[in-house]
Protein backbone atom coordinates (compact mmCIF):
# COMPACT_ATOMS: atom_id res chain seq x y z
CA UNK A 1 0.00 0.00 0.00
CA UNK A 2 1.54 3.29 -1.15
CA UNK A 3 1.36 6.46 0.90
CA UNK A 4 0.73 9.76 -0.84
CA UNK A 5 3.26 12.57 -0.69
CA UNK A 6 0.84 14.71 1.32
CA UNK A 7 0.36 11.94 3.89
CA UNK A 8 4.12 11.49 4.26
CA UNK A 9 4.69 15.19 4.90
CA UNK A 10 1.75 15.28 7.30
CA UNK A 11 3.22 12.42 9.33
CA UNK A 12 6.59 14.13 9.39
CA UNK A 13 5.07 17.40 10.57
CA UNK A 14 3.14 15.62 13.31
CA UNK A 15 6.32 13.85 14.46
CA UNK A 16 8.29 17.13 14.44
CA UNK A 17 5.55 18.94 16.35
CA UNK A 18 5.46 16.13 18.90
CA UNK A 19 9.22 16.33 19.41
CA UNK A 20 9.10 20.13 19.55
CA UNK A 21 6.47 20.22 22.29
CA UNK A 22 7.78 17.38 24.44
CA UNK A 23 11.54 17.62 23.96
CA UNK A 24 12.95 20.64 22.16
CA UNK A 25 10.75 23.31 23.74
CA UNK A 26 11.43 22.26 27.38
CA UNK A 27 15.12 21.88 26.57
CA UNK A 28 15.16 25.33 25.01
CA UNK A 29 13.53 26.81 28.11
CA UNK A 30 16.22 25.22 30.30
CA UNK A 31 18.98 26.72 28.14
CA UNK A 32 17.27 30.12 28.14
CA UNK A 33 16.88 30.11 31.92
CA UNK A 34 20.51 29.06 32.34
CA UNK A 35 21.90 32.06 30.48
CA UNK A 36 19.20 34.49 31.59
CA UNK A 37 21.69 36.41 33.73
CA UNK A 38 24.64 35.97 31.39
CA UNK A 39 27.20 33.32 30.59
CA UNK A 40 29.46 34.31 33.48
CA UNK A 41 26.82 33.61 36.12
CA UNK A 42 26.00 30.24 34.61
CA UNK A 43 29.69 29.34 34.33
CA UNK A 44 30.27 30.26 37.96
CA UNK A 45 27.60 27.75 39.03
CA UNK A 46 28.97 25.03 36.75
CA UNK A 47 32.49 25.45 38.14
CA UNK A 48 31.64 25.37 41.86
CA UNK A 49 33.46 22.64 43.85
CA UNK A 50 30.15 20.80 44.33
CA UNK A 51 29.39 20.85 40.59
CA UNK A 52 32.88 19.72 39.59
CA UNK A 53 32.82 16.94 42.17
CA UNK A 54 29.35 15.85 41.00
CA UNK A 55 30.52 15.72 37.38
CA UNK A 56 33.58 13.64 38.24
CA UNK A 57 31.55 11.25 40.39
CA UNK A 58 29.09 10.75 37.53
CA UNK A 59 32.00 9.98 35.21
CA UNK A 60 33.56 7.58 37.74
CA UNK A 61 30.28 5.69 38.14
CA UNK A 62 29.98 5.42 34.36
CA UNK A 63 33.58 4.20 34.11
CA UNK A 64 32.75 1.48 36.63
CA UNK A 65 29.38 0.42 35.22
CA UNK A 66 29.99 0.55 31.47
CA UNK A 67 33.08 -1.73 31.23
CA UNK A 68 31.48 -4.29 33.59
CA UNK A 69 28.24 -4.29 31.63
CA UNK A 70 30.12 -4.46 28.33
CA UNK A 71 31.97 -7.61 29.35
CA UNK A 72 28.84 -9.12 30.88
CA UNK A 73 26.71 -8.07 27.91
CA UNK A 74 28.94 -9.68 25.28
CA UNK A 75 29.28 -12.92 27.25
CA UNK A 76 25.57 -13.01 28.07
CA UNK A 77 24.56 -12.33 24.45
CA UNK A 78 26.75 -15.22 23.26
CA UNK A 79 25.18 -17.52 25.86
CA UNK A 80 21.65 -16.48 24.93
CA UNK A 81 22.17 -16.83 21.17
CA UNK A 82 24.59 -19.76 20.94
CA UNK A 83 23.52 -21.81 23.99
CA UNK A 84 19.75 -21.97 23.96
CA UNK A 85 18.02 -23.88 26.76
CA UNK A 86 15.96 -23.43 29.91
CA UNK A 87 18.75 -21.64 31.74
CA UNK A 88 19.26 -19.29 28.80
CA UNK A 89 15.53 -18.59 28.63
CA UNK A 90 15.48 -17.75 32.35
CA UNK A 91 18.52 -15.50 31.94
CA UNK A 92 16.85 -13.82 28.96
CA UNK A 93 13.91 -12.85 31.16
CA UNK A 94 16.04 -11.65 34.07
CA UNK A 95 18.07 -9.36 31.77
CA UNK A 96 14.99 -7.19 31.17
CA UNK A 97 14.33 -6.55 34.88
CA UNK A 98 15.94 -3.07 34.83
CA UNK A 99 13.50 -2.15 32.03
CA UNK A 100 10.47 -3.45 33.93
CA UNK A 101 11.22 -2.46 37.53
CA UNK A 102 11.19 1.15 38.73
CA UNK A 103 14.69 2.49 39.54
CA UNK A 104 13.40 3.47 42.97
CA UNK A 105 12.51 -0.17 43.64
CA UNK A 106 16.01 -1.15 42.53
CA UNK A 107 17.51 1.26 45.05
CA UNK A 108 15.21 -0.04 47.78
CA UNK A 109 16.17 -3.64 46.98
CA UNK A 110 19.86 -2.77 47.22
CA UNK A 111 19.19 -1.14 50.58
CA UNK A 112 17.44 -4.25 51.87
CA UNK A 113 20.35 -6.44 50.77
CA UNK A 114 23.37 -4.24 51.54
CA UNK A 115 21.97 -1.81 54.13
CA UNK A 116 22.93 -1.75 57.78
CA UNK A 117 20.15 -4.23 58.61
CA UNK A 118 20.28 -6.05 55.24
CA UNK A 119 21.33 -9.59 54.42
CA UNK A 120 25.00 -8.70 53.82
CA UNK A 121 25.15 -5.15 55.17
CA UNK A 122 26.29 -6.10 58.66
CA UNK A 123 29.11 -8.27 57.34
CA UNK A 124 30.42 -5.49 55.10
CA UNK A 125 30.19 -2.91 57.90
CA UNK A 126 32.08 -5.22 60.27
CA UNK A 127 34.87 -5.33 57.70
CA UNK A 128 34.94 -1.55 57.31
CA UNK A 129 33.08 -1.44 53.99
CA UNK A 130 30.08 0.84 53.65
CA UNK A 131 27.84 0.02 50.68
CA UNK A 132 24.58 1.92 51.08
CA UNK A 133 24.75 5.74 51.34
CA UNK A 134 28.23 5.54 49.84
CA UNK A 135 29.86 5.33 46.42
CA UNK A 136 29.86 1.47 46.26
CA UNK A 137 26.07 1.39 46.58
CA UNK A 138 25.72 4.09 43.93
CA UNK A 139 27.99 2.06 41.64
CA UNK A 140 25.86 -1.06 42.18
CA UNK A 141 22.71 0.89 41.35
CA UNK A 142 24.30 2.31 38.20
CA UNK A 143 25.49 -1.11 37.08
CA UNK A 144 22.02 -2.56 37.61
CA UNK A 145 20.05 0.06 35.68
CA UNK A 146 22.46 0.08 32.70
CA UNK A 147 22.89 -3.69 32.52
CA UNK A 148 20.63 -4.73 29.58
CA UNK A 149 21.77 -2.38 26.82
CA UNK A 150 24.87 -4.16 25.51
CA UNK A 151 23.10 -7.53 25.67
CA UNK A 152 20.11 -6.26 23.71
CA UNK A 153 22.28 -4.62 21.05
CA UNK A 154 24.73 -7.50 20.56
CA UNK A 155 22.14 -10.32 20.61
CA UNK A 156 20.36 -9.42 17.33
CA UNK A 157 23.71 -8.96 15.57
CA UNK A 158 24.83 -12.44 16.63
CA UNK A 159 21.55 -13.96 15.44
CA UNK A 160 21.87 -12.33 12.04
CA UNK A 161 25.50 -13.38 11.61
CA UNK A 162 24.87 -17.02 12.47
CA UNK A 163 27.66 -19.34 13.57
CA UNK A 164 28.96 -20.61 10.22
CA UNK A 165 32.21 -18.63 10.43
CA UNK A 166 32.78 -19.71 14.02
CA UNK A 167 32.24 -23.36 13.11
CA UNK A 168 34.63 -23.02 10.18
CA UNK A 169 37.29 -21.53 12.46
CA UNK A 170 36.83 -24.39 14.93
CA UNK A 171 37.15 -26.90 12.09
CA UNK A 172 40.45 -25.31 11.10
CA UNK A 173 41.77 -25.77 14.62
CA UNK A 174 41.17 -22.35 16.18
CA UNK A 175 40.57 -22.28 19.91
CA UNK A 176 37.47 -20.70 21.41
CA UNK A 177 39.47 -17.66 22.50
CA UNK A 178 41.01 -17.22 19.02
CA UNK A 179 37.59 -17.57 17.41
CA UNK A 180 36.15 -14.92 19.68
CA UNK A 181 38.92 -12.35 19.09
CA UNK A 182 39.33 -12.90 15.35
CA UNK A 183 35.81 -13.82 14.21
CA UNK A 184 33.09 -13.00 16.73
CA UNK A 185 34.24 -9.69 18.22
CA UNK A 186 35.06 -7.95 14.89
CA UNK A 187 31.64 -9.01 13.58
CA UNK A 188 29.70 -7.60 16.54
CA UNK A 189 31.80 -4.47 17.11
CA UNK A 190 29.05 -2.07 15.98
CA UNK A 191 26.51 -3.69 18.26
CA UNK A 192 28.98 -3.48 21.15
CA UNK A 193 29.74 0.17 20.38
CA UNK A 194 26.07 1.10 20.22
CA UNK A 195 25.33 -0.75 23.46
CA UNK A 196 28.25 0.99 25.17
CA UNK A 197 26.90 4.39 24.11
CA UNK A 198 23.42 3.62 25.41
CA UNK A 199 24.85 2.24 28.67
CA UNK A 200 26.96 5.37 29.10
CA UNK A 201 23.97 7.64 28.57
CA UNK A 202 21.92 5.64 31.07
CA UNK A 203 24.71 5.58 33.65
CA UNK A 204 25.36 9.32 33.41
CA UNK A 205 21.69 10.27 33.65
CA UNK A 206 20.45 7.84 36.31
CA UNK A 207 18.81 9.43 39.33
CA UNK A 208 16.07 7.18 40.78
CA UNK A 209 18.07 4.19 42.02
CA UNK A 210 21.13 6.29 42.86
CA UNK A 211 19.02 8.76 44.84
CA UNK A 212 17.80 5.99 47.18
CA UNK A 213 21.30 4.72 47.99
CA UNK A 214 23.04 8.12 48.13
CA UNK A 215 23.52 10.25 51.22
CA UNK A 216 23.38 13.42 49.07
CA UNK A 217 26.57 14.84 50.53
CA UNK A 218 28.18 17.42 48.23
CA UNK A 219 31.69 16.43 47.25
CA UNK A 220 31.16 12.80 48.30
CA UNK A 221 27.93 11.15 47.10
CA UNK A 222 26.36 13.76 44.85
CA UNK A 223 26.26 13.01 41.12
CA UNK A 224 25.34 15.55 38.47
CA UNK A 225 21.67 14.43 38.19
CA UNK A 226 21.42 14.47 41.99
CA UNK A 227 22.93 17.95 42.02
CA UNK A 228 20.15 19.11 39.69
CA UNK A 229 17.60 17.46 41.97
CA UNK A 230 19.05 19.04 45.12
CA UNK A 231 19.38 22.54 43.67
CA UNK A 232 15.86 22.46 42.16
CA UNK A 233 14.39 21.71 45.60
CA UNK A 234 15.91 24.85 47.09
CA UNK A 235 14.16 28.22 47.22
CA UNK A 236 15.36 31.46 45.65
CA UNK A 237 16.47 32.94 42.33
CA UNK A 238 20.06 31.80 42.82
CA UNK A 239 18.90 28.23 43.45
CA UNK A 240 16.91 28.30 40.22
CA UNK A 241 19.84 29.55 38.17
CA UNK A 242 22.19 26.99 39.73
CA UNK A 243 19.82 24.10 39.01
CA UNK A 244 19.33 25.26 35.41
CA UNK A 245 23.10 25.51 34.96
CA UNK A 246 23.63 21.97 36.24
CA UNK A 247 20.75 20.73 34.07
CA UNK A 248 22.28 22.41 31.02
CA UNK A 249 25.62 20.76 31.75
CA UNK A 250 23.90 17.39 31.93
CA UNK A 251 21.96 18.14 28.74
CA UNK A 252 25.15 19.05 26.87
CA UNK A 253 26.72 15.76 27.93
CA UNK A 254 23.61 13.92 26.72
CA UNK A 255 23.75 15.75 23.39
CA UNK A 256 27.39 14.73 22.98
CA UNK A 257 26.43 11.11 23.64
CA UNK A 258 23.59 11.47 21.09
CA UNK A 259 26.05 12.86 18.54
CA UNK A 260 28.40 9.94 19.05
CA UNK A 261 25.45 7.54 18.73
CA UNK A 262 24.44 9.20 15.45
CA UNK A 263 27.97 8.84 14.11
CA UNK A 264 27.94 5.12 14.95
CA UNK A 265 24.49 4.51 13.45
CA UNK A 266 25.55 4.16 9.76
CA UNK A 267 28.15 1.52 10.61
CA UNK A 268 25.61 -0.27 12.79
CA UNK A 269 23.13 -0.30 9.95
CA UNK A 270 25.67 -1.76 7.52
CA UNK A 271 26.56 -4.58 9.86
CA UNK A 272 22.92 -5.54 10.28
Amino acid sequence: MSISRTAKWSLRLVALAYLLLLLLLPLGVVFAKTFEHGFGVAWSWVTTPAAISALWLSIVLALIAVPLNTIFGVVCAIVLVRRRGRLAALLDGIIDLPFLVSPVIIGLALTLVYGIHGWFGTWFLNHGIRIIFAVPGMALATVFVSLPYVVREVGPVLRELGDEQEQAAATLGASGWQTFWRITLPSIRWGVAYGVILSTARALGEIGAVLVVSSLVAGQTLTLPLLVYERSSQVGAAAGTSSYAAATELAVISLVVLLVMTVFTPGRGRRR
